[in-house]
């Protein structure tokens, strides 16, 4: 899994047994291969929109292909397991655009790189990839497909539950007591951690790509004229089911809000901790508005989830304590290359693994494109 951050990538051994409701999912282990700085810089470039010839994205294509295959090259070794016993790998490739919606003139929309049959060829394993464009065709958005790992992993008789990742771009899955695939209600909630990684690499000209530990943001003040603005943007007051990305919340937005009167005056640890609270608040807006009250437990993933102060606020906002997911045995930075590896479990299995309340679309399909090892041809 790599997310909107453009950091690197997750790579979890995971071992399934059965499918849909009785799918049972183990976690054995993961690792993490960073992205090198050039091929970052490639990617962010392309992200942001700026012009790119053809070949330029077919090189990146290619080059991230490499890089997943040896994430998962390397978790394999790193477990002592042999490349032989993988039965298939689960790639979500690199998200550079991604447009849920029809948007005047233009369609409905995604772009995941990284070539298949290269994790293919380098593992000897079937691989199942490019996995949001099979629900845009059913209709939906996209995204997010996390909420079936969430339903299979988490769903409780008695409890409410509301599972909340933050990784580049926040979203929420709400797990009523005792729910069926077809109870559950899932959305992006905003930005996560999108606009405060863009704020800090702004503001330390690159040397850091990220607020670790919510320093920054610790050192600076909320402007609450600022936030208050910030709040107005149309996304937070549209219905579910609703997707975001850097389209919406990237380095132009950021841009944008640089540009604000409120925000010309104020230095950039309380932009930055603005940016914080702007999480943290639209999360508690998007459950207010959204979300059936009585929710029992929060339980957060993704980067989001090691920022304290990030976390700090969401619990006051939302007025809950918030659980770890790493509480739940597996780490949370680990969290949706598990989910891909059991939606690719259940597209070998034929189970359709969309959750059309969440997504949009008109009717539950199988998700991802299987590409063969040349072994097997």
């Amino acid at each position: 899994m790599a997310g909107t951050s453009m950091d690197g990538i997750d790579a979890a051994l995971v071992e399934i047994a059965g499918s849909g409701t009785e799918a049972a999912v183990a976690f054995r282990g993961s690792c993490r291969v960073d992205y090198p700085v050039e091929v970052r810089e490639r990617l962010m470039r392309v992200a942001h929109g700026e012009s790119a010839p053809a070949g330029e994205i077919s090189d990146l294509d290619f080059v991230v292909g490499g890089l997943f295959a040896d994430a998962a090259v390397c978790c394999v070794d790193r477990l002592g397991v042999r490349l032989e016993e993988i039965d298939v790998v689960a790639s979500h490739g690199q998200t550079i655009f991604h447009r849920g919606e029809p948007d005047g003139s233009a369609p409905a929309s995604t772009l995941q790189i990284g070539e298949a049959a290269i994790i293919a060829r380098r593992t000897g394993a079937v691989v199942v990839s490019d996995f949001r464009t099979a629900d845009m065709a059913a209709g939906g958005q996209g995204a997010p497909l996390v909420p079936y790992f969430d339903f299979i992993f988490l769903r409780d008789a008695d409890r409410c539950r509301a599972v909340q990742n933050i990784g580049g771009i926040a979203n929420v899955t709400y797990l009523p007591a005792g729910c069926s695939l077809d109870g559950v209600i899932a959305f992006d909630t905003g930005p996560g951690n999108m606009l405060i990684d863009s704020a800090v690499s702004h503001f330390t000209g690159g040397r850091q790509t990220c607020d670790v530990d919510g320093r920054i943001a610790a050192l600076g003040k909320v402007n609450n004229t600022l936030l208050g603005r910030l709040l107005e943007h149309p996304f937070y007051d549209r219905r579910p089911p609703k997707s975001a990305g850097r389209e919406q919340f990237g380095a132009r937005y950021l841009a944008e809000v640089l540009s604000m009167s409120e925000a010309k005056t104020l230095a950039p640890e309380d932009i930055v901790a603005t940016l914080t609270a702007l999480t943290a608040e639209s999360i508690a807006r998007s459950y207010r508005r959204f979300l059936p009250s009585g929710i029992d437990e929060m339980i957060v993933s993704g980067g989001g989830a090691a920022n304290p102060v990030l976390v700090d606020l969401i619990e006051r906002a939302v007025g809950l304590p918030v659980r770890k997911f790493d509480d739940f045995g597996i780490p949370s930075a680990a969290k949706e290359a598990v989910a891909f590896a059991l939606l690719a479990s259940e597209t070998l299995r034929g189970v359709p693994s969309n959750v059309p309340s969440a997504t949009g679309a008109k009717h539950p399909t199988t998700l991802g494109k299987v590409t063969l090892p040349s072994h097997m041809r």
